[in-house]
């Protein structure tokens, strides 16, 4: 198979799962926004309105040169650097549940974080593209992107986001694998950061009872185990075929986030093992045709940056499930393409449409 027939089955791929998230959003969302909202379809519209955009970008950046990224990079760093420091600036930010994670826009929000992320993964590809020569040091090659992934995770855990956090440190990490970095100075940093990232935990309650929520939710099932038990229920109650297209009966202001953060439960509630298999089987198809791209890139850069941006999509896409069924703790990020969530979606086609670049290089 060419690239030109790997690229087609890949934007093929990612169209079928925007096209699922449309469905199931509506299915997930429309009571719970026509009872806010007055509008069954309140949400659903707004989706729509992120993909369309969504589309733009992604044809976009699709027909540009992706090298055009690497002149870019420190700038699109310093940009978000920037934004993730205007969040906490009194008046400008949009602050949900204590955390100061949103611009608001009108009627939309935009999330810094999504564009960090974005930024970092061109930087650190940009970086290793070019300092092969130093990669094996740890002053020259190593410590350079980790100081700059350390300042971002700062700004990012005061909004508080760790969720986020844990995620650009997953997709660094495999960049530096990738890239050539010591594998010992990979394993001591992870290492020297364990007892900060217990601290992280532990030393907030909200955190500390999620994971004591994780380990034993039935310690407090009307308060932080509840979640995750109406989610093992929707889940649970779908069997093998589910309950029926639109015949979930968690996501009837039950199971909190059921449209964001839970969307796939409410999956295996209504389309049974038969919709969440899919959905799995669909996500592999992807990452193997995406991987097909990052092996065959022409040159490094394009090889890191779509390893990078795979990564951002896959990462996010097992977590969102490990959370669903319970294998992990409770992390807030949205399943990519499929989640209800504006700025997540608009930059996961943005990913596809970068991928697609790099496997359009001749």
């Amino acid at each position: 198979m060419n690239l030109r027939d790997t690229r087609i089955n890949l934007a093929a791929v990612s169209i079928i799962l925007v096209c699922i998230g449309i469905v199931m959003i509506y299915s997930t969302s429309a009571i719970y926004a026509l009872e806010n909202q007055g509008d069954s379809a309140y949400y659903l519209k707004r989706h729509l309105l992120y993909v369309l955009i969504g589309m733009f970008c992604a044809f976009f950046v699709m027909k540009a040169d992706y090298h055009y990224f690497r002149k870019i990079a420190k700038p699109l760093l310093l940009v978000s650097f920037f934004l993730l420091i205007l969040l906490f600036v009194p008046g400008i930010a949009r602050q949900v549940g204590g955390a100061r994670r949103w611009f608001r826009l009108g009627s939309f929000s935009f999330q810094p974080s999504e564009l960090a992320k974005f930024a970092m993964v061109i930087y650190a590809a940009d970086f290793f593209s070019r300092k092969k020569d130093v990669v094996t040091s740890f002053l020259r090659g190593f410590l350079p992107v980790l100081l700059v992934m350390g300042s971002m995770c700062l700004l990012i855990i005061v909004q508080p986001d760790l969720g986020t956090v844990l995620a650009i440190v997953s997709i660094c990490f495999l960049m530096f694998f990738v890239a050539g970095v010591k594998l010992a100075h990979i394993l001591s940093f992870v290492l020297g950061s364990l007892p900060l990232l217990y601290i992280l935990i532990f030393s907030v309650p909200y955190r500390r009872k999620r994971i004591l929520a994780f380990l034993d939710p039935w310690s407090d099932p009307q308060g932080t185990g509840f979640q995750i038990i109406q989610s093992l229920v929707a889940v649970g109650s779908g069997g093998f075929s589910g309950l029926g297209l639109g015949h979930g009966r968690q996501k009837l202001l039950y199971l909190p986030a059921a449209y964001t953060d839970f969307i796939f439960s409410i999956i295996g509630e209504e389309l049974g093992f038969i919709g969440t298999s899919s959905i799995i089987m669909l996500l592999i198809y992807f990452l193997l045709q995406a991987a097909k791209i990052s092996l065959k890139a022409k040159d490094s850069f394009g090889q890191l940056l779509s390893l990078g941006l795979i990564s951002c999509l896959i990462i996010e896409a097992v977590v969102n499930m490990g959370v669903a069924i319970s294998i992990l703790p409770t992390k807030g990020l949205p399943f990519p393409f499929i989640s209800y969530g504006g700025t997540s979606l608009v930059f996961n086609m943005i990913y596809v449409g970068l991928i697609l670049n790099v496997g359009r290089a001749k």
